[in-house]
């Protein structure tokens, strides 16, 4: 096995990549159940359900025809076929992200950040990917936020979606700033560009990605940011015989080249 070596993009964002051959992968689209079939309950021995909430792109997103696709989407794909299961997406929020897990799902997957207050609840698979939250605003106007503090100042409006990692860290660090709720994830970024808003803090996977959809919005402080997070996927507790399988692939998958996969068609290899 080759070894782990970092690769610094051109903006600085340090991925894990591995150099190994590329192993074919499973494709990146799949659909939600059909109308009438049962997403209500845990999966049996041949079905894997994983909840995901298909607003958080590149991760994980679900169009209005019910097709999804993301990096996490496709390691999902790769883990149910690991498994020997068919996988089936189930449509979950931010909200009632670690109450599906284990009561709808068997798992959860796209971009979760790793919390303690998840962790009382719920299990963690070990971390696939380091991340950190930021900022993003219009460029015309981002030379104004160099920092957290810039960020909590009297009259900077903070859009946010309620009920995820994003609204819990501005609750615990924005005392000056008003935030301001919206309710869409997918149409976030849009009213933010349209000055709904003048600031927004998440991930700096989702900043670089969304930076490149819409060239109005800039990160700011991505070389530095405010945090360091590790992603994971989410597991009911007593789910130990599935966490240490789904452990034991994630091992082989950020040492065999598919996760160097993923980072290369969802990142550009950054």
């Amino acid at each position: 096995m080759k070894p782990v070596r970092i690769v610094r993009g051109r903006r600085g964002w340090s991925f894990v990549v591995i150099a190994a051959a590329v192993l074919a992968m499973v494709g990146g689209c799949a659909r939600t159940p059909e109308p009438g079939q049962d997403s209500g309950a845990p999966a049996g021995t041949g079905v894997l359900r994983v909840c995901s909430t298909g607003d958080y792109r590149p991760f994980t997103y679900r169009a209005a025809d019910g097709t999804w696709s993301g990096y996490d989407v496709d390691a999902a794909g790769d883990l149910a076929r690991d498994l020997g299961r068919r996988l089936e997406l189930v449509p979950t929020t931010w909200k009632t992200l670690v109450d599906d897990v284990g009561a709808r799902c068997d798992m959860a997957m796209g971009g979760i950040s790793v919390s303690a207050d998840r962790a009382k609840r719920a299990h963690f698979t070990t971390s696939y990917l380091t991340d950190g939250k930021a900022a993003i605003a219009r460029c015309a106007e981002a030379t104004r936020f160099h920092d957290l503090d810039d960020v909590d100042q009297p009259g900077v409006r903070v859009i946010v979606n309620p009920g995820g990692g994003n609204a819990a860290f501005d609750e615990a660090h924005l005392h000056r700033a008003s935030v301001v709720p919206w309710p869409d994830n997918d149409t976030i970024f849009d009213r933010l560009a349209a000055g709904g808003a003048d600031v927004m803090i998440t991930d700096v996977s989702e900043i670089r990605w969304q930076s490149t959809q819409n060239p109005q919005l800039c990160g700011v402080s991505l070389d530095h940011p405010f945090t360091t997070e590790q992603k994971a996927y989410l597991l009911p507790m007593g789910s130990d015989d599935l966490l240490h399988r789904t452990d034991r692939w994630l091992e082989v998958a950020l040492h065999d080249g598919t996760y160097a996969a993923l980072s290369q068609k969802y990142f550009g290899g950054r």
